[in-house]
Parts: structure tokens; sequence; C-alpha cells
């Protein structure tokens, strides 16, 4: 089977070479011609664990290319893959534009029976405007399907969300559209679950919003157990162990952000708005979100008094490790406070400092440094905002010896409060003792 990828961003890119990975062939279709030079040669853009070695193992083996022309991906595969962006606009909803353009282009071109398969995250019944679009827009009557099929992609472990997933979900409405995504994915060992198209366009809004609602909930006992002397990472293990609720996404820390949990929570809320349905619960999730920076702000100020002229270091920029994505991160606002309370800041990422260069040059005020202990040198306080791993793992001696003064503001909580107390630091973390 033959599968054509149009959009060449972190979904797009992670589809079509797992795809041909599985051995199936590929083509990417992507509008920026640079990233398809790139691409062709086995360059991959985006930093992914694992992803560009096996890039290079689908172009040796010839299982994959890269093209700029629709028409191009449009005749080699009746399965098209919708991989595109759908940016947030001002009100909250998703910008559709460019799953409006594959549609309207598809119809326009396409000679004999595809299959369109909604990856990009839309609201729940796109699937009837793309199918609106292509029937407006066709000038030879051809059978059609469209199909939604959400994807479920951490950035850092991407590659093994998609070849080794919880679930994968697909919303079709005919028996051909249902037999040949089956196929599809045959290789891949996991439950599939075959709903209608907008039964799966929801599945994925409210799996990302319900994390997100996790993520929140913890924060705000994090706020709880500051007050009270509580401890929020026993209270998660306590809340963990009951299998109803689970361990994961509660962990307390400076919030969630990325590409999708902050974009995919406010278009749920919109969506929601537009059908007249109270959501007031996520509302407050989002409020919640946005507070944990100021209250990680007043924390730093708090332990070091005035910011003005303080040198601070920062480790991690992205908005979760293993990324080099730093798409609404909360170190994007965090540095921003910072310089505007006069604080001068060195700041490391292992992957991500080039994309912060772009929102924050190097400069009198902010300087980048080439690894994490060459960041804290002579800072009065270090302020850890991604959980890397080679920051969990750092040496603390070399640490409080390179600090100007063995402070650590941990908007993390990367380390064991009485360890960093008998090493000699002053630890400040996120709702623990």
């Amino acid at each position: 089977m033959r599968i054509t990828v149009v959009g060449g961003g972190y979904v797009g890119l992670t589809t079509g070479i797992c795809f041909s990975h599985l051995g199936y062939e590929v083509k990417v279709v992507e509008k920026v011609p640079q990233k398809v030079s790139m691409l062709n040669e086995g360059v991959v853009p985006i930093y992914e664990p694992g992803l560009e070695d096996m890039l290079k193992d689908s172009l040796r083996l010839k299982r994959i290319s890269f093209t700029t022309d629709l028409i191009e991906g449009l005749e080699f595969s009746e399965v098209i893959f919708i991989c595109v962006g759908t940016p947030q606009q001002e009100d909250g909803s998703a910008d559709l534009s460019q799953v409006e353009e594959v549609a309207r282009l598809t119809a326009e071109h396409m000679k004999s029976y595809k299959l369109l398969v909604e990856k990009s995250t839309v609201p729940v019944n796109t699937h009837k405007l793309i199918k609106k679009t292509l029937q407006r827009y066709m000038k030879r009557h051809v059978e059609f399907d469209v199909a939604s099929n959400p994807e479920f992609l951490r950035e850092g472990s991407a590659v093994k969300d998609f070849l080794e997933p919880d679930r994968i979900v697909v919303g079709v409405e005919s028996e051909r559209a249902k037999n040949i995504l089956q196929k599809l994915y045959e290789p891949i060992k996991a439950p599939i679950l075959f709903t209608d198209p907008a039964t799966a366009e929801l599945i994925k809004h409210a799996s990302n919003s319900f994390l997100a609602m996790k993520i929140s909930f913890i924060n705000m006992i994090s706020d709880l157990c500051e007050k009270t002397g509580a401890d929020v990472k026993l209270v998660a293990d306590g809340m963990g162990y009951d299998k109803r609720i689970g361990r994961a996404f509660l962990d307390a820390g400076i919030g969630w952000g990325g590409s999708c949990f902050p974009k995919d929570v406010r278009a749920f809320i919109k969506m929601a708005e537009d059908y007249g349905v109270d959501f007031s619960l996520l509302r407050e999730v989002d409020k919640i979100n946005v507070r944990r920076i100021e209250n990680f702000i007043e924390k730093v100020k708090n332990a070091l008094w005035s910011l003005k002229n303080k040198k601070l270091a920062v480790w991690g920029l992205s908005f979760k490790p293993n990324t080099d994505d730093i798409r609404e991160a909360p170190s994007i606002k965090i540095v921003s406070a910072l310089l505007r309370e006069g604080a001068r800041l060195q700041l490391y990422d292992p992957k991500a400092m080039d994309n912060f260069r772009r929102i924050f040059p190097e400069g009198e005020d902010l300087t980048y440094a080439r690894d994490m202990y060459e960041a804290i040198k002579g800072c009065d306080a270090l302020l850890i905002l991604t959980e890397w791993e080679e920051f969990k793992k750092a040496d603390l001696e070399r640490v409080k010896h390179l600090l100007k003064l063995p402070i650590v503001i941990d908007g993390r909580n990367i380390y064991e409060p009485a360890h960093m107390r008998e090493l000699g630091f002053e630890y400040y973390c996120m709702g623990r003792r």
C-alpha cells in the first residue's frame, strides 16, 4: 500500500517516517522547499529521538520521498493523511484554512477514489466540512471517503507512541474506508477503536483536555500544600495508587505548554461554546495553568528579594524534555518576566537554544551557555524550568561550588528537598516542604 502525507510538521513527519519504517511506500508533501531538501538528504528539521535514524533507513530503502507538489502527492496514493497545521486563532478556535485547502485541491485534481484521513487535531464535525468541500469543488464524479484518525503522539517519545500505541482510534462511515485503515494498521499490534468520525474527532480533544486537567488539578493542590506544610509529591503518590486515578500527569510544576494542550483546551472550550455547552471547568483548568507562571516568579522574588541586576542561571527552555519545541513553553513568559524585573540571565538547554534565540537574541542581559555548568558560574541562583535527564544527574557539589549563592529554585521538583538541604542548598520547589 502507498500512503501520501500532506504536511511535513511534527505529526506529518512522524506519521510518514513511521509508516515507511513499517514497509509502506510514503510520499510527504510539504510547502517549504528548504525543508523538503533537508528531508530528502536525511535531515529532520525538528528534534525527536530516533526519527532521523529511521528517516535515513527509509531513504536508503527508497520507501519515502518528499515533494512540494500536492498534485504529485495526490497521484501517488489513494490514501491521503491530512497532517497540516491548525493554529489557534484569537478567539481560541482552530484555523482550518490549510485543511480546507487540501480538501479543495484534492477535489479539483482527483481522478480516482481517495480516502482522506484527518490526522490534524480538528474540531468535531470537521469531516463534514471536508466532505462538503470535496463535493463542491469536484470536477468529475469520483468516489471518496473521509475518515478521522487522531494522533496521540507525545513529543520526546513520538516514535514509540506511533509504533506501540495504547490504542488506535479510527472514525469511518463506510466499510471500504474501515477495511483500508484496518489493513494499514495491521503491522501495529494495538487495539483499534472504530467509531463514527465525529466521535473520533472528540476523543482527541477530550483526551488532551483531561490530561491537562490532571496537571492543573495537582498544581492547585500544590499551592495548598505550600500553605499547609504538606508534600504534593506524597499526595500525588497516594492518589496514584488508586487505579481509577493513576499516577501519570500528577507532577506539580510550572504548568503545561507545547503545541497541543494550550491550543486544544482553548479550542475545545470554544467548540463547546459554539454548541451552547458550558465548559467552565476547562476555563478554570486553563486559568490555573496561566497562574503557574505568576506563582513561580513570586517564588523567585521571595527567595532573592530584588531581582534587579541579579545574575540568574536558567536550566531548560523547551516545554518538556527530549524535544526542541518551545511553543507555549513556560520558559518564554518566565524569561520575559525576569528581564522586565532587571535580572541578567544565563540560559542553557540541551536542544532548544537555537529556537529560543529567535525570540530572545543574545545581548547584554541575556547569554547562552555551552553547557549546564557554564550557565551557573557566578550566578546568584539557579532556576530549573525543564526536567531534562542531564539536570537530574548533575554533580550537585560542583553546582554549589560554581554558584555565587547556593540557591536553587526548581520549577519541576527534580531533586529531593532533604538531600538538597543536606548539601547546603537553599532549595525552593513546588508544593514540597
